[in-house]
């Protein structure tokens, strides 16, 4: 073994007098703090009459990600909540991990939709398309830092590997079959790394697209990372034709994302 590793943290709570705070929903509410305010600075710099819109999108948006995200989690490890080894209280406990992106995503961007049209309705706004990218480098910037609540609760981590940047879990959080090993890919990292690369090709690419590309490159580049990362996942996850459920998830969206690429390239700037 190497002697350098990255550790999993000690402690994934703070306790301050009555209020506990948990680092997993530190890192997620930061993380919607920096996609509304990023989204936000970009939206009105391209259409200044839109002043306020993002922050009044997200009061809708935000809550529905979180519950778009926990059903998700929920539908795709119903052992964990239902039958004679779940606990239905656990469903909430949102604290402890648990939110699929696919879910957030999906429902989050449901409700915008439907906050923005109904926005529209009292003042001109631009194409939902244009909100979008002005939204996803901010969003995939708090995708990066939402993962590292991840790395605070020991969860998500990837098969053994001996280097020095690989994360140390203790044996309480190891699966039963990879117990004799102590040092695990960070897969938590790896997301976030590849998150943030993302985040600035879409900065840099913002004013070289047209409307509605650059949300479906988000998507896109994503979606690759995200096949290549949940290959060396080792959590428990459903197998369809032997192939991790998320995996199959991330390349229908992926090419989806890509059909909907080529389309925006006959639309408007």
């Amino acid at each position: 073994m190497f002697l350098a590793a990255i550790p999993t943290p000690s402690i994934s709570v703070l306790e301050l007098g009555p209020f506990t705070i948990h680092f997993y929903s530190l890192c997620i509410i930061s993380g919607v703090a920096l996609a509304i305010w990023l989204g936000n600075k970009r939206f009105v710099s391209a259409f200044p009459e839109a002043s306020g819109v993002v922050s009044d999108v997200a009061v809708y948006a935000v809550p529905a990600g979180v519950i778009g995200g926990r059903l998700y989690h929920v539908i795709t490890t119903p052992e964990r909540f239902f039958g004679s080894n779940g606990n239905l209280v656990d469903i909430v406990k949102i604290w402890q991990g648990g939110l699929g992106i696919w879910g957030a995503i999906s429902l989050g961007a449901l409700a915008s939709l439907l906050a923005y049209r109904h926005i529209g309705k009292t003042r001109p706004l631009p194409q939902f398309r244009f909100f979008l990218d002005a939204l996803a480098p901010g969003v995939i910037f708090a995708q990066a830092i939402g993962r590292w609540g991840n790395w605070f609760n020991g969860e998500l981590f990837g098969r053994p590997l001996d280097a020095p940047w690989a994360l140390e879990i203790p044996p309480d959080l190891r699966p039963i079959e990879f117990a004799q090993y102590e040092t695990f890919h960070p897969t938590f990292l790896y997301e976030s790394l590849w998150s943030i690369a993302i985040g600035l090709l879409l900065l840099a690419l913002t004013t070289r697209v047209r409307g509605g590309q650059l949300v479906a490159l988000y998507v896109v580049g994503y979606c690759l990372g995200r096949v290549l990362i949940e290959y060396l996942r080792i959590d428990p996850s459903h197998l369809v034709l032997g192939i991790r459920l998320n995996i199959l998830v991330a390349l229908t969206v992926g090419l989806c994302a890509l059909v909907a690429f080529r389309g925006f390239s006959r639309s408007e700037r």
